[in-house]
């Protein structure tokens, strides 16, 4: 390479490196729930529509307190009552509702007052108080726990909190919460989940990357022996992953939930650039060229054949593009444009800094080398000796991985996409235990022709569905405007735990609404819509499963078409847990739809490259075997298919692909020369075979590094990408040259 052009090469690049440090002070992350909304989805405009008539359903904050020996002790209930009142007081929070601030309404011959359900200031009374409570659905698992060794204070968020509020909001409730000397406190809600995904993501970011790096050290270390060769492959790998934050960082873009994975691609796959490129110029040098003719066959044969595998790769993670899902089509994005990027960083700045220096300053060749050389001519004759045995191998292998495939279920919870062993996932738990847990699931009620949603008739519908709903032990916390009602009808009969129903006549009903003008609020939930044709009935459900979610939502459908008066009002399912769900739905149609465009782009530029259909039937079948074994270990392992994992088959392809293309191009080359194929073969194991078996390794252990993540996704992703890589290498290294003496 002339001196003018490597100059001009680092000097671009040390303007690059400045201003992709600056472009770090400008990265953002971000969590949100509404990210995960299935794009174009007709529920997903529905819901829309709901909340501009009432309010969002996540916009809440639960505290639970504790106290092992029972929360009726006046010391503990007196700081519990101030903890709820001080709460109020927290940036962004609207109100807070507890039950040391609840009363129970009572009819007296003069007016109607209220009696506190809880005598703070009578321990006299506790018992009885307690016995009250517990026999109160309202209560029980709400507000405060079966066996009544906790509360709970319900906050009320401001609409749509984001990162910033909700870390405001955060940060001073855990110091209001620590000025008091309570057992144990637990928290669920979208403000604490917003921070702490947060900070999972900076955390796993720095973590991945620090182990990525000492990964690539050690392999460098390994193959090359030598300070330089070392510096050089470790300097294009790193500024490869910096000049990527440094795009994100200005273009704007965002780091989310998926954003962990990114250090260990750009590292990854810049450190396979590097290796091929690499071992290209120090075989050149072996023959006799000099440095600057080295550089130039690498750049010709080994730059153009990188090209082709990073642009394949960009295409695999391109296809994600499909998904309804933001983060998911954010991230193949990014990752595609983070290949180009590596790829580019190395092709220039590596083959700029290797030709200052010669063969012994790059690499020590020492008995490695001929363990490669016996390694490939092993693999080329037992390709030859013995092809019907491999492929009946592989037809067995194909075999179990339709069974494994077979087995691939979509029934994720929310408890499988949490960091393992952090306080949210504790206090998650927690929340599924002894309380009603997290999952929202709301019911839209729309009152039909003339009817307003508070008539009578309708309430009596209402009413019903609520009975209904009650049946299932997964569904929780059911609430509506017929609330009001039953309180009336309670308080009218000395407040009965039993009497808590709907009054049984319509005179009855329109008596308890001019009540209930004089009644404190006894909700602070937006139960009807102004106009007043719409109403709510709002729950939680625990978490056990998306597939099963939805056989309950589909019983209930049908429930409600079959045994309400569709012509007085119509229900409909929506909330924010419903619309998550349905990502379970489109994940196996855009993993379908993305895999496809990427296969048929794949094969267009095969076509191009090879000008040979024989060629492109060669290239494509050993990469559907890992993405056939993935499919099988999903379902021999049980590991639900969700969003973030479906993210591994497009990773899986683009990366696959590449060893493919790096095989094929040199046996091409080769043929070029006059080679028989056979001869040609022979030279493509000795030459090619060492570098796709590093890469391979690489990959295997790079991967291998999601393995100590908190992140249970990260986890999967790792270990599935991990083991069907090493099939792939298998896969190119024992059928493509079966495939090639078969059709060629």
């Amino acid at each position: 390479m002339q001196k003018r052009y490597r100059n001009i090469s680092l000097a671009t690049f040390s303007v690059l490196t400045i201003l992709s440090l600056v472009a770090l002070l400008r990265l953002n992350f971000t969590f949100d729930f509404e990210q995960f909304f299935p794009k174009g989805d007709p529920d997903l405009e529905f819901f829309k529509q709901f909340v501009e008539d009432f309010e969002t359903d996540d916009n809440f904050l639960l505290i639970a307190i504790e106290k092992k020996e029972g929360v009726f002790e006046q010391e503990f209930l007196n700081d519990f009552h101030d903890f709820t009142l001080k709460s109020r007081d927290l940036p962004n929070v609207t109100s807070a509702q507890s039950l040391t601030q609840f009363e129970y309404p009572i009819k007296t011959p003069f007016a109607i007052t209220t009696i506190p359900a809880i005598h703070r200031d009578d321990p006299s009374r506790y018992d009885r108080d307690k016995e009250r409570i517990l026999q109160d659905d309202r209560f029980v698992g709400n507000l405060i726990s079966e066996d009544a060794t906790a509360f709970v204070v319900l906050l009320k968020t401001v609409e749509s909190i984001q990162l910033d509020m909700a870390s405001e909001l955060m940060d001073s409730l855990k110091i209001l919460i620590t000025s008091y000397n309570f057992d144990n406190y637990a928290i669920l809600g979208r403000a604490y989940f917003q921070q702490e995904m947060v900070d999972m993501q900076r955390r796993e970011i720095m973590v991945t990357t620090a182990l990525a790096s000492i990964l690539v050290f050690l392999i460098m270390f390994w193959i090359f022996r030598r300070p330089v060769g070392i510096l050089i492959a470790a300097v294009s790998i790193g500024l490869g992953m910096l000049y990527f934050l440094g795009f994100m960082g200005w273009s704007g873009r965002e780091l989310n939930a998926l954003s962990a994975l990114y250090p260990v691609l750009m590292i990854i796959v810049g450190t396979s650039d590097v290796i091929h490129i690499m071992s290209k110029y120090i075989d050149e040098l072996r023959k006799g060229a000099t440095r600057d003719a080295a550089i130039k066959v690498t750049i010709k044969e080994i730059g153009l054949a990188t090209l082709l595998t990073s642009i394949t790769t960009a295409i695999g993670f391109a296809s994600l593009f499909t998904s309804r899902i933001y983060p998911i089509r954010d991230f193949g994005i990014n990752s595609a444009i983070g290949v180009l990027i590596a790829y580019i960083t190395v092709l220039f700045l590596t083959t700029a800094l290797l030709s200052m220096f010669k063969k012994e300053q790059i690499i020590k060749i020492g008995k490695s080398q001929l363990f490669w050389d016996k390694s490939m001519t092993w693999f080329y004759e037992f390709t030859k000796t013995h092809p019907k045995r491999i492929g009946g191998v592989f037809l067995v292998v194909l075999g179990f991985t339709f069974w494994g495939i077979s087995m691939i279920t979509t029934n994720y919870t929310i408890i499988q996409n949490m960091p393992t062993g952090a306080k949210i996932t504790e206090d998650f738990q927690y929340f599924e235990e002894k309380f009603t847990g997290f999952r929202p699931m709301e019911i839209a009620v729309m009152a039909q022709g003339d009817y307003r949603a508070d008539d009578f008739a309708v309430l009596k519908e209402i009413d019903k569905v609520e009975k209904q709903l009650k049946k299932y032990p997964e569904i929780r916390a059911t609430n509506s405007i017929t609330s009001i009602y039953k309180s009336i009808n309670q308080m009218n009969k000395s407040n009965r735990a039993e009497a808590y129903v709907m009054p049984e006549t319509e005179k009855k009903y329109k008596q308890y609404k001019r009540m209930a003008e004089k009644i404190p609020q006894l909700s602070d939930g937006v139960l009807l819509s102004k106009d007043g044709t719409k109403a709510r009935i709002t729950s939680r459900m625990t978490d056990f499963g998306a597939e099963n979610i939805k056989v309950v939502g589909n019983e209930l459908d049908q429930w409600f078409l079959e045994n309400t008066d569709t012509s007085i009002v119509q229900f409909k399912r929506t909330g924010t847990g419903l619309i998550i769900d349905k990502n379970a739905e489109y994940v196996r149609t855009s993993l379908l739809q993305g895999l496809a465009m990427a296969i048929i782009i794949v094969c267009v530029l095969m076509a191009l490259l090879f000008q040979n259909w024989k060629m492109l039937i060669i290239s494509l079948v050993p990469n559907v075997v890992p993405l056939l074994l993935a499919g099988a270990l999903l379902g021999f392992i049980g590991i639900e298919l969700e969003a973030g994992i479906s993210v591994v088959f497009a990773i899986i392809f683009g990366i696959a692909v590449d060893d493919t293309i790096h095989f094929l191009s040199k046996f091409k080359l080769a043929q070029r020369k006059g080679l028989t194929v056979d001869e040609a073969l022979k030279i493509t194991f000795l030459e090619t075979g060492k570098a796709i078996c590093l890469t391979t390794i690489i990959l295997f252990f790079g991967f291998l590094i999601m393995l100590f993540s908190v992140h249970p996704p990260s986890v999967s992703i790792g270990l599935l990408i991990s083991v069907t890589l090493f099939s792939a290498v298998f896969a190119d290294l024992l059928l493509i040259p079966i495939l090639i003496r078969w059709l060629l």
